[in-house]
């Protein structure tokens, strides 16, 4: 692929959240800090910038990429309905890093998800919630080349993407250097799908 200019700017920067919005709006990627890891982020609406999601990290098309939302009011955008038990463990677990498989709504681009399924998560970290909420829900994905090792500061992360995305947000080293535990609330019990911070314990037990 051919290489960009990438730029790193610390969250501090006036510039850094307008620039953020800007490049979101132009079907480009934004890289920022979670409290996992820090994430890739594209438009939800846009199957170009989806694709370049795919593009940039090496990762493979079958595999689906999670939403990041700023409120719980953006769901709606997501999915048409979460289960009582997806609502629960909303409300127990948001902001934090559990990310919830639900249905997803048809209209969301076909590349975003190969299933009829999406996850979508609220991240506790005030740099992703800032940029979320006026960006509207992201497309995001961990932002390392695929394969290599999760990125926990700026600096790593342009290690690996340097000259592949036009902006890193800098926010510092995040506090969690695993991703989220996903679960899939379309079954009938929670079905845990790659275990993170929060334990299968800990979601038995809000469920109980």
């Amino acid at each position: 692929m051919e290489l960009i200019h990438t730029e790193i700017l610390r969250i501090k920067n006036a510039s850094a959240l307008p620039k953020a919005l800007s490049i979101i709006a132009s079907h480009q990627l934004v890289a920022f800090p979670t409290d996992t890891v820090y994430g890739l982020g594209a438009a939800i609406d846009s199957s170009q910038a989806i694709d370049q999601l795919y593009l940039v990290k090496g990762r493979d098309t079958a595999k689906a990429i999670a939403v990041l939302l700023g409120d719980q009011d953006a769901l709606q955008k997501i999915t048409a309905g979460m289960s009582r038990m997806a609502e629960r463990l909303a409300e127990r677990f948001w902001p934090g890093p559990l990310t919830l498989v639900v249905a997803r709504r048809p209209e969301l681009p076909a590349n975003l998800s190969p299933s009829n399924t999406i996850g979508v998560r609220m991240p506790d970290h005030p740099v992703a919630l800032r940029l979320l909420r006026k960006s509207g829900p992201l497309a995001v994905t961990s932002a390392n080349l695929s394969g290599a090792e999760n990125t926990t500061t700026a600096q790593e992360v342009y290690d690996q993407l340097g000259g592949r995305i036009p902006l890193i947000l800098d926010g510092g080293r995040t506090p969690g250097g695993r991703p989220s535990t996903v679960v899939d609330c379309t079954t009938e019990e929670p079905l845990v799908l790659r275990q993170g911070p929060v334990t299968r314990e800990q979601l038995l037990a809000a469920l109980a």
